[in-house]
């Protein structure tokens, strides 16, 4: 007779995950750095900044305008003290900042509902902007960039379920690519 099979358990599922993911995390700064250069690093971070810009004015104009009530008011103040921070960091690490666009949302910052519904899209939009912008940019910008992404994901989940929709409604999310982003933030009110 064989051995009988080899128990499964916590601790080794465990110990080969952290291998795996230590394996995926030495792996993923060589892909990136295999395509990116500085000037495309600049190039990203500029979009990026942009995205950061328009959250930051949104929720700073939702806040001004007085129509946000309980945790629609919570969430955008603690979310837009979230993307102030970002658009710090990001100014921090880019040469020439672009400037802030102009930007009309309309009833979007005022109304609770369309406000939860705009949130939603603005938070999904600079999600899919890293992810759709991860490959594109060298392991420094990458590690920067990830600090930031997971914390945009949180932003869209808790978004998502103060308006009672689905806070991960797809297992995985679809990265845009600069012009994809652009007509985004074009749709929420943003003049490029």
């Amino acid at each position: 007779m064989g051995r009988p099979p080899k128990r499964v358990t916590r601790a080794s599922l465990l110990k080969h995950g952290a291998c795996a993911a230590g394996v995926a995390l030495v792996g993923v700064p060589a892909l990136v750095d295999a395509a990116s250069s500085p000037e495309q690093d600049a190039r990203v971070l500029k979009l990026l900044l942009l995205v950061e810009y328009t959250e930051s004015a949104f929720y700073a104009e939702a806040l001004k305008r007085g129509g946000l009530k309980g945790e629609l008011r919570e969430f955008a103040q603690q979310v837009g003290d979230h993307e102030k921070a970002h658009l710090s960091m990001l100014k921090s690490v880019v040469e020439e900042a672009p400037a802030e666009p102009e930007h009309d949302f309309g009833d979007a910052t005022q109304n609770g509902d369309a406000f939860a519904d705009a949130a939603a899209r603005l938070e999904d939009l600079a999600v899919a902007a890293y992810n759709g912008q991860a490959a594109n940019v060298t392991a420094e910008v990458f590690v920067a960039a990830a600090r930031i992404v997971s914390v945009e994901a949180r932003h869209a989940a808790w978004i998502r379920s103060i308006a009672g929709r689905d806070p991960a409604p797809q297992t995985t999310d679809e990265p845009r690519t600069e012009a994809q982003v652009r007509a985004g933030l074009k749709d929420l009110g943003v003049r490029l």
